[in-house]
């Protein structure tokens, strides 16, 4: 039996059900004839996740009228959608399959996922039951997203006849996950003896991105179709299901390296937040360092050169170099530029504040006026022209507080927040072997702040690359000090670096949303208490 399944890797936003829809209905009726099914992914009708959204009523009431609508306006193909069902006084996250003016089936999803950024039991109850439809005398099984991750919502589908699996998913992207999931569900094909189609949402929501890369794999577990990571698009493949085989040779793409694959899924996730929001640009403060290299260099490929502008805000402190490289990653990259000086604000709050700093020493007091004299500058930019301000910390900086609240943590979103600083100088290595964006200098130099005379980050922090293996240890991996000292660190640095990660909860609470691209970020990923015996 020959089936052809068109999977829809499309990009919904979360609370345009209309919108959705209409694309919903625009796709199927495009394959009327060509296809005998098309398959979109997870709660696709209100995009996900939809979070306290599901808690209104008449929410789910325009969901309801959303499903009616394709029910009317779509004849002679099934649709495979996903969207939230209330029966009973209970919701549910279903995967519907719609026919001919007539929802046919609806499975229920097993496992709510309860861990990292997924919150599903909180909305939704799980389901019982296997669920299965004909097609073309074909017996045709569901299963949702967190159902393919365990052993039994895949078996019961196949105990209940299915000879053909479909996953509706909304998986989002961390490094690592793509081959992960791949090789997940070619082990659940060779279990059931039965192909699996597991189809993905793709494009950033908030902090998530969803990476696409919907694939097929026949009975034995043979990958047979992959489309491509963070692209948009309806593909049909040709399954003929005696074995499970393809019926003709399927298009694989690439799995990507991961620099690349990191790299496009901050790009996708800049793009997605800036234009879903209504911003018409972004603006950046330029300091001629590594960090706000690659947030340009970002920001540049995922809105385009012209809607980007970004600001150079010397200080006493600013080395010419600095100056110079932030001019040159600009003109490289083709975007508005220019400079403000903080100099007058900078004299401006050491005279107003005279009195009040009379007989104190120089601190870290006058560092953080500068870094927050350049806020004020960006946001009054950005108000004046609506451009969400994107900040340039990255993950280690976060981890410790090497940042100053209403400074440069002033901002609309954040990049790189969930990026390890040793991550940064590899993404720009890739970003320049596409073409030289930022100055080889910037990538040699070492780190600094440039708040005070010859100031290095090295002056206040361990080297990055034990920072980072420190922090993984102890953010990710939820290891303690005994077993970070027993892996070969220096107890003392341990200590230190554990001693800023907690005490610098308060600040990170404070940030903006950022792209997380790691297993374990922060903010819902890692939640702790701001006031506790530490």
């Amino acid at each position: 039996m020959n089936l052809k399944i068109q999977i829809a890797q499309f990009n919904f936003l979360v609370g345009d059900i209309e919108g959705n829809t209409k694309s919903i209905i625009d796709a199927a009726q495009a394959v009327i004839g060509k296809a005998d099914a098309i398959v979109f992914p997870e709660l696709a009708i209100t995009g996900y996740p939809p979070e306290d959204l599901l808690l209104r009523s008449h929410f789910i009431h325009r969901v309801e009228a959303a499903v009616a609508s394709i029910l009317t306006r779509v004849q002679g193909i099934h649709l495979v959608i996903g969207y939230p069902r209330r029966r009973d006084g209970r919701l549910y996250n279903v995967a519907g399959v719609l026919h001919n003016g007539e929802v046919i089936a609806e499975y229920e999803k097993h496992r709510l996922p309860n861990y990292s950024v997924f919150d599903e039991k909180r909305y939704f109850s799980p389901g019982r039951e296997a669920v299965t439809f004909n097609l073309k005398d074909t017996r045709i099984g569901l299963t949702v997203c967190e159902d393919i991750w365990e052993v039994e919502p895949a078996a019961m589908s196949r105990a209940a006849g299915a000879e053909l699996l479909l996953n509706i998913n909304a998986s989002p992207f961390h490094m690592g996950k793509a081959p992960e999931r791949e090789e997940l569900v070619q082990v659940r094909a060779r279990e059931n003896n039965i192909p699996i189609i597991y189809t993905n949402l793709v494009g950033g929501q908030d902090e998530l991105v969803f990476d696409g890369g919907s694939f097929v794999v026949d009975a034995g577990g043979q990958l047979i179709e992959r489309l491509p990571f963070f692209t948009e698009l309806s593909t049909c493949v040709d399954l003929n299901l005696d074995g499970g085989r393809p019926a003709a040779s399927q298009t694989i793409a690439p799995l990507m390296a991961e620099e690349e694959r990191i790299y496009q899924a901050l790009v996708t996730g800049v793009r997605d937040y800036v234009l879903k929001n209504g911003f018409n640009g972004a603006i950046i403060g330029l300091s001629g360092g590594v960090d706000s290299a690659l947030t340009l260099a970002l920001a540049s490929d995922a809105l385009g050169p012209e809607q980007v502008e970004v600001v150079m805000m010397p200080s006493r402190y600013t080395a010419d170099m600095s100056n110079q490289d932030a001019v040159a990653e600009a003109e490289s990259l083709g975007v508005e530029y220019r400079t403000i000086s903080i100099e007058p604000a900078f004299n401006a709050f050491l005279d107003m504040l005279a009195d009040e700093f009379a007989g104190k020493p120089v601190d870290v007091t006058e560092e953080n006026i500068q870094a927050r004299c350049r806020g004020i500058i960006l946001m009054a930019i950005s108000n004046k022209k609506g451009r969400i301000l994107l900040t340039t910390g990255n993950k280690s900086e976060m981890s410790v507080g090497y940042a100053t609240l209403y400074g440069d943590m002033a901002g609309g979103f954040a990049p790189i927040k969930d990026v390890p600083k040793t991550l940064v100088y590899r993404l720009c290595h890739y970003r320049n072997s596409l073409s030289p964006v930022i100055p080889q200098r910037v990538l040699e130099r070492p780190p600094s702040a440039e708040l005070a005379p010859d100031q290095k980050d090295i002056d206040s922090l361990p080297d990055y690359a034990t920072l980072d293996e420190i922090l993984e240890r102890y953010v990710e991996s939820d290891q303690g000090l005994s077993d970070i000292v027993a892996a070969g660190f220096d107890q003392a640095t341990v200590e230190r670096v554990i001693g800023m990660v907690d005490r610098n909860e308060y600040k990170r609470r404070q940030a903006p949303p950022g792209i997380k691209i790691t297993r374990r970020a922060y903010g819902r990923d890692r939640r702790y208490p701001l006031t506790w015996v530490k």
